[in-house]
């Protein structure tokens, strides 16, 4: 698993900037797959993370969601880790204990769009809701 991180976990919080937000990320999780590739990795056993959470501001976060096909276009199973972030937390203005919802939504959101894997804290939650729009998707 390939995720991207502006900067060093202690300070990366403090001031990310990106002049595009997601053409850097894909950017960075591409060149990093091709040199697995390179390095003798099979293609089938890379999975991209854009790193939600990790050197990125709410918009950054927002953004890259609502983008992910753009990223799961290049042809690698895409990696969603939002659940509980401090995304949510601004977003519905809830502390981490009252994320789920949001939580939820962006889960549900991630799989709708594309998404292989999902990392989350509320599991049967998680798996009623992608059961829900699975059901909606493929009827």
């Amino acid at each position: 698993c390939l995720m991207h991180m502006q900067g060093t976990p202690r300070p990366m919080q403090a001031a990310p900037v990106y002049e595009n937000v997601i053409e850097e990320v894909i950017r960075f999780l591409i060149e990093r797959a091709e040199a697995c590739v390179s390095a003798g990795i099979h293609r089938d056993q890379i999975v991209l993370d854009p790193g939600f959470g990790f050197g990125k501001s709410v918009a950054h976060n927002l953004a890259l969601v609502k983008n992910l096909p753009t990223l799961i276009a290049k042809g690698y199973p895409v990696l969603v880790g939002v659940s509980r972030k401090s995304t949510i937390g601004t977003v519905l203005d809830k502390p981490v204990e009252q994320r789920l919802y949001g939580s939820l939504a962006l889960a549900g959101l991630a799989v709708w769009l594309g998404a292989s894997i999902i990392r989350v804290h509320d599991v049967a939650e998680t798996a009623d809701t992608i059961k829900m729009l699975q059901a909606v998707k493929f009827a």
